[in-house]
């Protein structure tokens, strides 16, 4: 079978489409045909080795696929061959015509989702789910900033944010990637790299301060969400697009009394993966309401991979990038 292939930790460029043996099923495992497969920023980082995470030398990147099930080994009952399924392998390898997964990584996709759709629900809406849900508790009514929303990730958590009933401000570097946060509900529009991002937060929110923070950008942004919290806040961290990982300054936390809690969605569907089931019905059932939806900006093959994961490192992708195999 056909698959990208990660030799050494190098440039984005160094990956290889490669003829590889097809997998077999081992006892309590699933062969899927990979269909579609969701291509997200820590994709980018673990091929470079800059992720937290290294697997051993080569792997086939790629974690969160879609497809049809081919076989299955020893123990494994609730998926037929012909089963339509979303899957999510945090040990990688969803580049690729074939993939073998446990079964317990696997859920069925209701007939109403495509392949398409549904690779790239699991990781950016999942996140999101997980972040306001779990970790920050976020109530309606209350008011959620989202940095970096119109990336595929913050489009989530302005749709979820909304499905939960709060206000959402979204926070953009552009004008253009501000419509696409407005085409997904948010209510207040700040340009963060023409506006003072702490003054106009104190504006919208009366200077009452923000209850949620959603951050996958971290750097300058970061920095001023801290002096921007509401009293019993939560600024989530979920990653640094913006390139620097910031420090936080405690006495504002103390001041302020807000929390910090830190969103890692590979830790929490592993440790507790009965919730994250929860979680993902919850999110079909939003997108057959029409809550929520899927906004994949561009489609690539599998050789374009790298091409793919190139644009996500340049920030020119608003929404989410799919390869279809």
């Amino acid at each position: 079978m056909k698959a990208i292939v990660c030799e050494n930790f190098a440039p984005i460029q160094e990956l290889k489409l490669r003829d590889v043996e097809s997998p077999v099923a081992k006892p309590g495992e699933v062969v899927v045909n990979v269909k579609a497969a969701g291509v997200n920023y820590p994709d980018a980082l673990v091929v470079q080795g800059l992720y937290q995470v290294k697997p051993p030398l080569p792997f086939v990147p790629g974690f969160e696929f879609a497809g049809v099930v081919d076989s299955f080994g020893d123990g494994v009952d609730q998926f037929p061959a012909g089963t339509r399924v979303l899957g999510v392998h945090p040990g990688y390898g969803a580049y690729a015509e074939q993939i073998a997964v446990p079964a317990m990584c696997l859920m069925p996709i209701p007939d109403a989702v495509s392949f398409t759709d549904a690779a790239n629900l699991a990781c950016a809406h999942g996140t999101a789910h997980h972040a306001l849900k779990q970790r920050a508790q976020l109530k309606a009514g209350e008011t959620l900033l989202v940095l970096g929303a119109a990336g595929g990730t913050g489009i989530a958590a302005v749709q979820i944010g909304k499905a939960m009933g709060a206000k959402v401000i979204a926070a953009c570097s552009s004008e253009e990637k501000l419509e696409v946060a407005k085409q997904n509900g948010a209510d207040v529009l700040i340009n963060y790299a023409s506006q003072d991002l702490r003054k106009a937060l104190k504006e919208v929110t009366a200077g009452k301060g923000v209850n949620v923070v959603y951050d996958p950008v971290g750097g300058d942004a970061f920095d001023q969400c801290c002096r921007s919290m509401a009293r019993n806040g939560r600024l989530l961290v979920v990653g640094f697009a913006s390139g620097r990982i910031p420090q936080l300054a405690v006495n504002l936390a103390l001041v302020k009394e807000f929390s910090v809690a830190g969103v890692f969605w590979g830790n929490f569907i592993e440790n507790e993966p009965a919730v994250y089931a929860q979680n993902v019905r919850e999110m079909f059932t939003w997108f057959s309401e029409g809550k929520i939806k899927v906004v994949t900006d561009a489609v690539f093959a599998l050789e374009q991979a790298p091409e793919a994961l190139q644009r996500l490192m340049d920030r020119q992708v608003a929404g989410k990038l799919v390869l279809e195999i």
